[in-house]
């Protein structure tokens, strides 16, 4: 064996890794010794932005289509045409007007393209007859029973001529500063029940409530007297006579199990959990009368949408069919400090209002004045518009021996109740009319009519022959012939044919 294997270490075996070197000592901050002072102000003053209010995040509920609402916009599509065309004849003398200067106002109907007038007159025989007068003079003119409606109408409205005072004072004393322009005003007339001419009569004639003043932009209608009595919201009664029915409830002799606090939706709306506990804490806020001052009330906050709520709530109850256009409370964003956003803050509320998307434009309801399409309370100029949409439904051409449609019974039913007895009208004639191309193309069946001269009614102006009162998509009309005795026919004569209206057929 190796020797040197046998012999043992002569040292300690070296270690793996060196030590690790001391920390080299910190080195002074040189700043130390510099005096400190304080700091000295600007030589100017500075500008400071100031902070945007804190928005209130609202969360969004979906909304969702409700076909009894949407039909109540879609059967007035006719009726709209139909007092367009009335009020542009009611202000021309005698109430007659020639087909020549319809022709001027094709713009205000909003009709783009050129379309046989006389045609669409002839669609609607129960408000509108056409006469002759000369060769080339076709006029047209209300029906007697379209007349009495007017006339009941304009009578009608005379005499509530006290609401429509009660009406524009309530909405004056919501406003923020009491006073509004009269064209803004304008936009809710019909909605209101106001009579056309409100300025020069409605203003000027009751002083001691409001007077005409100047504005920035116009004139505008300021209010003079302020009433406490008037200035209870709709919503108010409602929740007395609701707290004086649930106290004689409590009073009757059958003990009844206890009442949770829960959200009463209308029948047919379905929210989600998260939507319904929204609602049901938005209720649970004391509630604002819209007549009380909100200028104390900070923008985008829960307590404005609360108060805006209310006073749209109140525009809606003094409206004669509870309902209007967006676009007419997006007017008054000014007076009562509404949100940019109205339409998605109405939404946001599908207990109290529904937004229908039909037309033109949008439209807001009531909800709770609307059970299945018909309103629960319908006053006389409620029941006027719905004899006229009644005369509106008459059909051109009667069916003769097949079932009638709904629309055409209630046109033909309407029409024999107005003949015998004596009726009242009104008309709700928005700015802007619904689909008026779309309806127009309906009722001409579809076709193109650009080679149409809009003028008289027939195709050429310089055409010599007569005006034609047929239309290209009507059949022509059968003339039933009878078979009537003669006098002498128990002698052996035979039958002389007859018209229906008794002339004498003649022989060939």
């Amino acid at each position: 064996m190796d020797a040197k294997l046998l012999l043992p270490f002569p040292s300690a075996p070296a270690a793996l890794h060196p030590p690790a070197p001391a920390a080299a000592p910190k080195s002074l901050f040189l700043g130390t010794s510099l005096p400190l002072h304080p700091r000295a102000p600007p030589p100017f003053p500075l500008r400071l932005r100031p902070r945007p209010p804190v928005v209130v995040a609202q969360a969004a509920v979906k909304r969702r289509k409700e076909v009894p609402f949407d039909n109540v916009i879609q059967r007035d599509k006719k009726l709209k045409i139909v007092l367009k065309l009335r009020n542009i004849l009611v202000a021309q003398p005698d109430r007659v007007m020639s087909l020549r200067d319809l022709g001027r106002f094709r713009r205000d109907l909003g009709l783009t393209r050129k379309r046989r007038l006389i045609a669409l007159l002839k669609r609607f025989p129960g408000v509108f007859e056409i006469v002759e007068e000369g060769v080339y003079s076709l006029k047209f003119r209300l029906t007697p029973a379209a007349e009495r409606l007017y006339l009941d109408e304009l009578h009608l409205k005379n005499e509530s001529e006290g609401l429509a005072v009660t009406k524009l004072r309530k909405l004056l004393m919501m406003s923020q500063e009491k006073r509004i322009l009269i064209e803004k005003i304008a936009h809710l007339k019909h909605d209101l029940g106001l009579p056309t001419e409100f300025r020069d009569t409605i203003c000027l004639r009751y002083p001691q409530y409001f007077r005409v003043v100047r504005m920035d932009r116009g004139p505008g209608l300021e209010l003079t007297h302020w009433d406490p009595e008037l200035a209870v919201s709709a919503a108010e009664i409602a929740e007395e006579e609701n707290r004086a029915r649930e106290a004689e409830e409590r009073n009757l002799i059958i003990d009844r199990p206890l009442k949770f606090n829960r959200v009463k939706l209308p029948k047919g709306l379905k929210l989600t959990r998260g939507e319904s506990r929204r609602i049901a804490q938005f209720k649970e806020m004391p509630y604002i009368s819209p007549y009380a001052d909100f200028s104390h009330l900070r923008s985008g906050s829960a307590e404005k949408e609360k108060h805006a709520c209310g006073v749209v709530h109140e525009i809606l109850s003094l409206t004669v069919e509870k309902r209007t256009l967006v676009d007419h409370l997006t007017h008054f964003r000014e007076e009562f400090r509404f949100s940019q956003s109205l339409r998605g803050m109405i939404i946001r509320h599908p207990d109290m209002f529904y937004v229908s998307f039909k037309g033109d434009r949008d439209s807001v309801f009531l909800r709770e004045a609307y059970k299945d399409s018909q309103l629960v309370e319908k006053n006389k100029l409620v029941l006027l518009k719905e004899k006229m949409r009644a005369l509106v439904a008459v059909p051109r051409f009667p069916r003769r021996g097949g079932a009638w449609t709904s629309e055409e019974a209630e046109g033909a039913n309407g029409a024999t109740q107005l003949s015998n007895e004596g009726s009242d009208g009104e008309y709700d004639e928005d700015e802007g009319l619904s689909d008026m191309e779309d309806l127009i193309s309906e009722l001409s069946g579809g076709k193109s009519d650009a080679d149409y001269e809009w003028g008289d009614g027939w195709f050429g102006e310089n055409d010599d022959s007569p005006p034609d009162f047929a239309d290209d998509d009507s059949s022509p009309q059968e003339v039933k012939v009878t078979m009537k005795n003669a006098d002498g026919s128990a002698n052996g004569r035979a039958p002389v044919p007859v018209f229906p209206d008794g002339r004498p057929r003649e022989r060939w």
